[in-house]
């Protein structure tokens, strides 16, 4: 039986964990585009990804092809594109001329329109939309650590079956999913917690536990889902509670929270959002996916998203001097400041 030939695209966290994960089994040959510096370290110390949830996976550098031009990707049969949303395009218009017509791509990235913009500019690929529900942080060059928990979802569709079974046979929760476009937005409403995380510099279980920053991640899904009801669009349900009783949910008191909402908060010590890391590293956030993408949507329906648009103001501030850091009541003072003067 011939092997499954996957590509990734983008290979930073996701990419080096689903990559990874689908390396270590002898049916599938890995290829990682990335920079030149992250393949590199992955060269020189190979992949160590680990979970709270599932043994480490060791991938030495042997068992992996490593580059950092998209003509690597010409032999797959897949593409798994995970790029940040802003290099979806430039991506797209680097792997044309080397897929072959019918290959499959599949978007795992943050943001709505990205499989959009891949069907645009590879016409002759069959492009599917994922989502990649936790988090992935690097602990180290080499070394990625999965730090929240949750199934990775696709379309379902015949040409996505081979990479599910992979998946899956890798250890991978999976989900062939007939309403990917509803899973986005749910998705969408959880990422916005990325920005309050990234500017509160604490890990995810840490900030979640604390009711100011919670009631910042309430006002901007509160703006969301207005907007989300303007444009007709219902979330998905992707946990035990429905999307529009979150901002609720996430205004109780620290001690109810707690015992109410146990599985949002079965996240392990080390986790962080990809801003937080993005802001440490000193590279351009995906705010303007998230928080921007919910201040767009607003705006095309005649509303507005103030809290949003100013978060989204502060992490862009944030990305010229990460040093600074905002308190819960801090930051809460700040948006509903926001939300005050827009009225």
């Amino acid at each position: 039986m011939a092997k499954l030939r996957v590509a990734v695209m983008g290979a930073g966290s996701i990419g080096c964990h689903l990559g990874g994960h689908l390396a270590a089994r002898e049916d599938v040959e890995v290829v990682l585009v990335g920079r030149a510096a992250a393949m590199a370290a992955v060269a020189e110390r190979g992949l160590t990804l680990t979970s709270g949830r599932r043994a480490e996976v060791a991938v030495p550098a042997a068992e992996l092809t490593l580059a950092t031009d998209a003509s690597a990707a010409a032999e797959a049969d897949v593409v798994l594109v995970t790029v940040k949303s802003d290099g979806t395009r430039e991506a797209a218009r680097q792997l044309a001329p080397h897929l072959a017509p019918g290959t499959v791509v599949v978007s795992f990235q943050n943001g709505l329109h990205n499989a959009e913009a891949l069907r645009e500019e590879l016409p002759e690929q069959t492009v599917l939309t994922g989502m990649v529900p936790y988090n992935v942080l690097q602990t180290e060059p080499g070394s990625f650590h999965q730090g929240t928990g949750g199934a990775l979802m696709l379309d379902d569709a015949p040409a996505g079956a081979p990479l599910v079974a992979a998946l899956t046979a890798a250890g991978l929760s999976v989900q062939a999913r007939g309403d990917m476009r509803e899973v986005q937005y749910a998705k969408l409403l959880m990422n916005l917690n990325n920005a309050v995380n990234a500017l509160s510099g604490l890990p995810l279980r840490a900030q979640l536990s604390d009711r100011s920053y919670r009631g910042c991640l309430a006002l901007c899904q509160t703006e969301a889902l207005a907007a989300f009801r303007a444009a007709g669009v219902r979330p998905a349900q992707l946990g035990a509670v429905r999307p529009t009783l979150t901002p609720v949910l996430l205004r109780l008191p620290d001690a109810v929270f707690t015992r109410a909402a146990a599985k949002m908060l079965a996240i392990d010590e080390k986790a962080r959002s990809s801003m937080w890391e993005d802001l440490q590293r000193g590279r351009p956030t995906e705010v303007d996916s998230l928080q921007g993408e919910i201040v767009a949507l607003a705006r095309r329906h005649g509303r507005d998203a103030p809290a949003c648009a100013r978060l989204a103001a502060l992490v862009h501030e944030a990305e010229q001097d990460a040093a600074r850091t905002w308190s819960g009541p801090e930051l809460l003072t700040e948006l509903r400041r926001a939300v005050a003067q827009s009225v």
